[in-house]
């Protein structure tokens, strides 16, 4: 199996993380964001902070970004967003990502990664999360109208670096 290799995005990039964003947005499954946001700005809301990509023999399978979960006395708590991209799902690159963003979160200053809307549908997710030491800290009921399960909780989920 190729390694994943993990590197900052840069600006001709965009193209490629839209691929990535453009299905998990679009499916409304398990982000908070408009489903019919448009490419530019689906981007610039990606890569507005430290935003990165995940690469297979050169070729783009995730991408995720780190930023502030809140600003000043917060701003020692980083916040993540991670998608995997289509047809890369159960090679390894969401715990690739999730590894090298903790190492990374953890060389820019953050004391702590936390995650503030975590939806319980989302299994694979809070199992990975869980296997990296976070823990669910807080539950959100009815906080997300999901397109096919209706109105379902969302977690809140924490980790010292």
């Amino acid at each position: 199996m190729s390694e994943i290799k993990i590197r900052e995005a840069r600006p001709e990039d965009g193209a490629a993380i839209w691929a990535m964003l453009e299905p998990v947005f679009r499916a409304g499954e398990t982000y908070a964001i408009d489903r019919d946001i448009t490419e530019a700005d689906a981007v610039a809301y990606w890569t507005a902070a430290h935003c990165y990509i995940a690469e297979l023999e050169g070729v783009p399978v995730g991408t995720f970004y780190i930023k502030r979960n809140q600003p000043g006395g917060g701003a020692h708590v980083c916040n993540c967003g991670y998608v995997t991209g289509p047809g890369a799902e159960g090679r390894g690159v969401a715990r690739a990502m999730l590894g090298f963003s903790l190492d990374e979160a953890k060389r820019l200053g953050f004391r702590a990664m936390q995650y503030n809307f975590v939806l319980a549908s989302n299994a694979r997710a809070i199992t990975t999360w869980q296997r990296a030491g976070f823990e669910i800290i807080g539950r959100i009921p009815e906080a997300f109208d999901h397109p096919k399960l209706g109105l379902i909780e969302a977690l809140v989920m924490y980790r010292r670096l």
